[in-house]
């Protein structure tokens, strides 16, 4: 009966070989383990801290490869964009993993089935569970294939966060005073504004932006001239 309650996940991820037993464990909370009476390390806990250290070294492996033009520093700080709880659940949600948890009723009772902390952990469970059964190419597969989405978002906004200090040690390079960011009109509603945004150098302009808040879009100023930093410089 269990094997039929994991057939669609097994064939969505790949998990044909995982054992079922291993598979189980993966989604059973404390909560019901402990409502169960069987033992605490029959939980998903173990596997949880597996999975972590898996999901790290496949996203620092990853990071490094692909991103040969960022510091250690930055490369922390994206890893650590792409292992927050919050991203782990949207993949978790993403998945329908919550429909498979294991939970005690009280817990159940108490929309565990949603709760980031317990999607995030779960997630982690799984990958865990997949470098077991199948090792780390397995589990590196599993990771890129379904956090894709994630990768990219997470990268997104880690340039665009950089922008405004990569942007000041250019000028400050050349001899340069930092910009200054200039808002030079708003449109929208106040719940719902669009910022307009100029970074300026000496009176020039050299970059503009837009966002839905003030840091977003000198973020955005900053990387455009970023992008044409050739056209302005020297100044």
């Amino acid at each position: 009966m269990q094997s039929d309650r994991f057939a669609d996940l097994r064939r969505v991820l790949g998990l044909q070989d995982i054992p079922e037993e291993l598979l189980e464990q993966a989604f059973r909370h404390t909560s019901y383990v402990r409502e169960q009476g069987l033992l605490d390390l029959s939980s998903n806990q173990r596997l949880e801290f597996l999975g972590d250290a898996v999901l790290d070294i496949i996203f620092a492996d990853y990071l490094f490869r692909t991103r040969p033009e960022l510091t250690e520093g930055q490369l922390t700080r994206l890893k650590a964009e792409l292992v927050r709880q919050s991203a782990l659940a949207v993949v978790a949600e993403e998945l329908g993993l919550g429909e498979y948890l294991l939970l005690g009723k009280g817990e159940d009772s108490t929309g565990g089935r949603s709760k980031p902390s317990l999607l995030a952990d779960t997630v982690e469970a799984l990958i865990g569970v997949t470098f077991l059964a199948d090792g780390l190419d397995a589990a590196r597969e599993l990771v890129l294939c379904h956090f894709s989405g994630l990768l990219d978002e997470a990268q997104r906004r880690d340039t665009l966060r950089d922008s405004k200090s990569h942007l000041q040690e250019l000028l400050q390079a050349n001899g340069d005073d930092p910009p200054e960011y200039l808002v030079t009109r708003t449109e929208g509603p106040p719940h719902d504004r669009l910022f307009h945004v100029e970074a300026r150098v000496d009176g020039r302009v050299i970059g503009r932006g837009a966002g839905s808040s003030k840091r977003d879009a000198e973020q955005e100023a900053a990387q455009v001239a970023l992008e044409c930093a050739d056209e302005w410089l020297p100044l």
